[in-house]
């Protein structure tokens, strides 16, 4: 992972007055300067990574601060200027009349490779949002993601580029960018009207845009996201909490709002009446965190952290960084099951009716004895009294494969309200009756069915396969033991196969019993009893 720094410090030197460009010239940390600043009336700094340093004990004068003036472009509406064809970026500060009394002369560089620590972010398609300190190098991996998704994905790029921050100062942009088109903002007021033209003049699969800060941009920025546009752009916040409390920025990432609950749902929650609640699918679905060159922290599912942390759970960020020898290292965060597990609240617990298991429900095999299940099979789902879209979108946030169907013949397991558990319709009874699971919900809402779903997981993934073995292999020790025959709890097809391969690998012989979903597994000594139908 090699990294390539482009400066064109040349080109700043000269901009320079020649009694200030003269030490830093000579200077051995030429490489490392980040801006020098010229204040009237003031000896000229030069600033480094953690450290200043005085260039001329003699004060700046009007003269010099002209001669730099005289020699980078225009200043715009917001006091910024630059060389053209270069990154360096000059700030004035001016008096009440509107003379310049001060300059902050920043080093802009094209750094090539910046982007590898977050590299399958940017290729995956979704919009990304990255924030951290000003310094900390957003606009240089902005450049960076420009760069790579014209060139090397060969993507059609537009960056909206404010004060000429990205691609430098001029009408022709610094070849940083790569093939991406550059469109420049006639006023900082401007930026969320550019944004617009951009998505509408000029067909652009991903634009890129530098600190969004004000309500109108974030405005632009959703409707963009909203016409299927993937939108990478920065923010100042160091980390996502801080844009959750900015209420300028907080539309970026779904809005924050506050939600009047019932007294039984207060009461059940724990909770005051009056709760945050996240408004609206986030901007950005992912958010990067720099905190340092080669260090970042990783939010790859906004909504669900933003929920988690309403909710007042701790979340972890995965972190991802450079070692010295320049190797990638990655730290995983809260798992997102982990979240949705810490904040289950509104599952009653589901319930196995109709079977013999105490265990939480699994999903039942398909009807028949067909083709065993994987682990990552369908379910089907019968819904009553719940929403099917509300089910799709639980399903899309945990990636899980779940199918709404119609009827209880097809269903593998069946989600419903508490109020129409309690009624006992007709369908429900019908499920006791075939020991299909039933799974009871509070209410129903998206993060209802969202954590239903992971149980529904948890309980396919543990108890289902590592419970079963475990019985599986406490019956092949009794029936080695002396037992003549033990007979196991009702399985699925898949989870039988399973058991079926165990007791052949203990030299035991084991058959299936019974029709689904009450179909199990009975094991015993070979020759010791004849064949059960």
């Amino acid at each position: 992972m090699q990294t390539v720094i482009t400066d064109d410090l040349d080109a700043l030197l000269a901009a320079l007055p020649p009694r200030v460009a003269a030490p830093l010239r000579q200077g051995p940390h030429l490489g490392d300067l980040l801006e020098v600043v010229l204040d009237l009336g003031r000896p000229p700094e030069a600033r480094f990574p953690g450290r200043e340093e005085v260039l001329s004990e003699l004060e700046v004068s009007r003269e010099e601060l002209g001669y730099v003036i005289e020699r980078v472009g225009a200043f715009g509406e917001d006091n910024r200027a630059g060389i053209e064809r270069t990154l360096h970026r000059f700030s004035a500060l001016r008096n009440r009349k509107g003379d310049v009394v001060g300059l902050t002369c920043r080093v802009g560089r094209a750094v090539f490779g910046t982007i590898k620590i977050i590299e399958d972010l940017v290729q995956s398609g979704q919009s990304l949002l990255l924030l951290g300190a000003p310094g900390v190098g957003k606009t240089t991996m902005l450049r960076e993601v420009a760069r790579v998704l014209a060139d090397d994905l060969h993507k059609r790029v537009v960056v909206v580029d404010t004060s000429n921050e990205i691609a430098g100062d001029g009408d022709i942009p610094h070849p940083a960018i790569g093939h991406a088109r550059r469109l420049q903002v006639p006023k900082p007021s401007l930026q969320h009207a550019v944004m617009i033209e951009a998505v509408e003049n000029h067909m652009p699969e991903v634009i890129v845009i530098d600190e969004i800060g004000t309500e109108l941009e974030a405005t632009a920025a959703r409707t963009i996201a909203e016409r299927g546009v993937q939108l990478v752009g920065t923010a100042h916040g160091n980390t996502l909490e801080n844009l959750m409390l900015n209420p300028t920025l907080a539309d970026l990432i779904g809005g924050i709002q506050t939600v009047t609950l019932g007294d039984e749902e207060a009461r059940r929650r724990g909770t005051q009446k009056s709760v945050l609640e996240r408004k609206a699918p986030p901007t950005f679905s992912m958010v990067v965190e720099i905190q340092a060159w080669d260090r970042v922290a990783v939010h790859p599912k906004v909504d669900q952290v933003v929920d988690a942390i309403l909710r007042g759970l701790k979340v972890t960020p995965e972190t991802r960084w450079r070692d010295a020898e320049g190797q990638l290292r990655m730290e995983p965060g809260t798992s997102l099951a982990e979240r949705s597990r810490r904040g289950r609240r509104g599952v009653l617990g589901a319930q196995r009716l109709g079977g013999r298991q105490e265990t939480p429900p699994v999903a039942a095999a398909p009807r028949g004895e067909g083709q065993a299940s994987a682990p990552s099979a369908m379910t089907r789902v019968l819904l009553y009294g719940l929403g099917r879209g509300r089910l799709e979108q639980a399903a899309a946030e945990l990636q899980l494969p779940v199918q709404a169907v119609d009827s209880l013949a097809e269903a593998d397991v069946v989600l419903t309200l508490k109020s129409a558990y309690r009624r006992q319709p007709a369908v429900l009874k019908e499920a006791q009756a075939a020991g299909v699971p039933i799974y009871v919900l509070r209410s129903n809402t998206p993060l209802q069915l969202a954590e239903a779903l992971d149980s529904l997981r948890e309980a396919r993934g543990s108890a289902t396969y590592d419970g079963a073995l475990r019985e599986a292999e406490d019956a092949i020790a009794t029936v080695e033991g002396g037992q003549p025959l033990v007979e196991l709890n009702p399985q699925n097809s898949f989870v039988r196969r399973l058991q079926h391969q165990l007791a052949e690998r203990h030299q035991l012989t084991s058959h299936s019993r019974g029709r689904e979903p009450f179909r199990r597994v009975k094991i015993f000594r070979s020759g010791a009893l004849g064949r059960e139908p």
